[in-house]
């Protein structure tokens, strides 16, 4: 198949090929928004990628790998960040960093410019909304590690967390601490294998100690701010003998905890938290939070040293999946001596 060229986008979209280079690079002045559209529209139908490196350049790899995340505002990819950063200047690389606010369409528009910009290869958190045009990356054999989450149906390099032990581990300290009716706080979301895992890890410890599946708590509600807070005040103002709280998520966890203070309840005397994600700000927490940590350094590191290593050998190795192990970190949140 012929490589797609600028004259092939400019002639499919009735334009010159000044305009279709002026468009993507982002140079509007002299071009309406119905045009921007339509060529945007040819680019992608064509699925057409500039080459942005120097004419005089005779290899195609930049040293230039993109980054995707799915929510920066969570600060557990801090320290994904500085492991993917520490890994990529120790191998000669340079590194981009785009943010999709879990947005399918920002995601593909992300991916898209970094292929046209010719980025070598991709770490990404996925949506996990966007199935069919990962499956075509994939199938194009373009490098890509894919980390946190999983592609369901999708054979690539994948670094996760063991999400279900460390839940599991969660839930059997408050049983160990003596707390007999456990919530767990989500968010809705069956796509995101995540928070499906740590609600598994959940299930698999009460039922494991004697629970039926009618005794179980499961409190979900939608990622927008504020949602998790009034799901949690609802259910406990229902459940008023709720005694510990499992969180899924660092940010569940504020909002979980402000939902218990609203209600004059205190942690951990009334009511114990377990959050997921150690943070620096946990043992900051009135009272310091107990967690479970990630190795979120680890995954960073791991990941980018996967996808260079596909990078250098034309992606021709078998994907690999790599499992990292949680850890609990036990503070006065759980109602546990420290």
């Amino acid at each position: 198949m012929m490589k797609v060229t600028i004259t092939d986008v400019a002639k499919k979209a009735g334009v010159s090929k000044t305009t279709v280079s002026r468009i993507i690079n982002h140079n509007y002045a002299h071009t309406t928004e119905e045009t921007r559209q339509r060529v945007l529209d040819v680019i992608k139908e064509l699925d057409y990628r500039p080459n942005a490196l120097a004419k005089g350049l005779k290899s195609s790899q930049t040293n230039v790998i993109g980054m995707v995340l799915s929510n920066l505002k969570n600060p557990f990819w801090t320290s994904v960040l500085e492991g993917v950063e520490d890994a990529t200047r120790n191998q000669g690389f340079h590194l981009m960093i785009c943010n999709s606010d879990e947005e399918p369409e920002k995601e593909e528009q992300y991916i898209r410019e970094f292929r046209m910009r010719q980025v070598d290869g991709i770490v990404i958190n996925p949506t996990v909304r966007n199935p069919d045009f990962f499956r075509q990356l994939v199938d194009s054999r373009y490098p890509l590690v894919v980390i946190n989450r999983k592609l369901p149906g999708l054979n690539v390099n994948n670094v996760v967390i063991n999400n279900v032990k460390g839940a599991s581990m969660a839930v059997r300290h408050l049983l160990n601490n003596g707390k007999r009716n456990i919530a767990a706080v989500t968010y809705r979301n069956e796509h995101v294998s995540t928070w499906k895992e740590r609600i598994q890890g959940y299930r698999t410890a009460l039922l494991e100690s004697g629970y039926a599946a009618e005794d179980l708590r499961i409190v979900e509600a939608e990622q927008d701010s504020g949602k998790i807070k009034e799901a949690t005040l609802r259910f406990l103002r229902e459940h008023p003998d709720t005694d510990a709280v499992f969180s899924t998520n660092n940010m569940i966890t504020l909002e979980v905890m402000d939902a218990i203070r609203e209600l004059g309840l205190s942690i951990p005397e009334r009511i114990a938290v377990v959050g997921y994600d150690e943070t620096v700000w946990a043992k900051h927490l009135n009272p310091p939070l107990t967690t479970i940590r990630q190795p979120g350094y680890q995954m960073g590191q791991i990941a980018t040293n996967m996808l260079i290593e596909s990078i250098r050998t034309k992606n021709e190795t078998e994907p690999k999946q790599i499992v990292l192990e949680p850890e609990l970190i036990v503070r006065r949140s759980s109602g546990a001596a420290e």
